[in-house]
């Protein structure tokens, strides 16, 4: 391997962990499960596996090499099916939504812009990348901006001889511009002390800032024994 194929080579595998590093240190700044090392990983896995489709030394230990015929579309193939199920590791369910899914969408993406650079396309690997940082940054930003629903659970608990009558939770709900999804019901028995009624229910909203004033409502409210409320997902900064 002479000197001009090791400098291109020592190049393109910079160029591919300086490519994943990049968009990983955006994910781990925003705490995604992939973050900088995975990404860094899977840019220079792509790459390396490239480059070994373009090296003729690849093919020396193999049965008559004269008849092995690398196939770098074939490999490209086979590198994004694999990063498919490594993305797919990081899609999760919680409650009603879902999440991973821009983090499974960068990873896929830095395995492309590993294999644009592992073909020797640094140009074109170079503008993947920025293209890909703008979405995961600027795009954030006008994300955080636009209206979104707001899911969240909602827990609210009574004394068993003081329940508040359902449609009268409704009212109040609908009164702090929630909307009701579900409702279940409880009757939690509690140590030492008698059992009381719980509503379950999931809340719709457009106006994130009302939780805080529900949770306002339920706290001056004495026949409330005990309440919570928590957001399903923050849609601002899951991902």
């Amino acid at each position: 391997m002479d000197e001009t194929t090791l400098r291109q080579l020592a190049v393109s595998l910079a160029g591919a962990l300086v490519a994943g590093g990049a968009i990983g240190l955006e994910r781990s700044h925003r705490g995604r499960p992939a973050g900088f090392r995975t990404h860094a990983l899977v840019c220079l896995a792509s790459a390396l596996l490239m480059l070994v489709t373009t090296l003729p030394e690849a093919s020396i230990a193999l049965p008559a090499p004269e008849a092995v015929r690398t196939d770098p579309l074939r490999m490209a193939q086979g590198i994004m099916t694999g990063i498919g199920f490594l993305g797919a590791g990081v899609i999760f369910r919680d409650g009603l939504s879902v999440r991973g899914l821009t983090t499974a969408a960068s990873i896929w993406i830095t395995s492309a812009i590993g294999i644009l650079v592992g073909i020797g396309l640094h140009a074109l690997a170079l503008a993947a990348t920025l293209l890909t940082l703008l979405v995961l940054s600027v795009f954030h930003r006008i994300e955080m901006r636009l209206p979104s629903q707001v899911y969240a659970h909602v827990q609210v608990g009574f004394r068993r001889d003081e329940v508040m009558d359902e449609p009268a939770l409704r009212e109040l709900l609908a009164a702090h511009r929630f909307q009701v999804v579900s409702v279940s019901h409880r009757l939690a028995p509690e140590r030492g002390a008698p059992a009381h009624f719980e509503y379950r229910l999931v809340v719709l909203t457009r106006a994130p800032q009302q939780l805080s004033a529900l949770a306002t409502t339920l706290r001056a409210l004495p026949r409330v024994v005990s309440f919570g409320i928590a957001p399903t997902i923050d849609q601002a900064v899951a991902g």
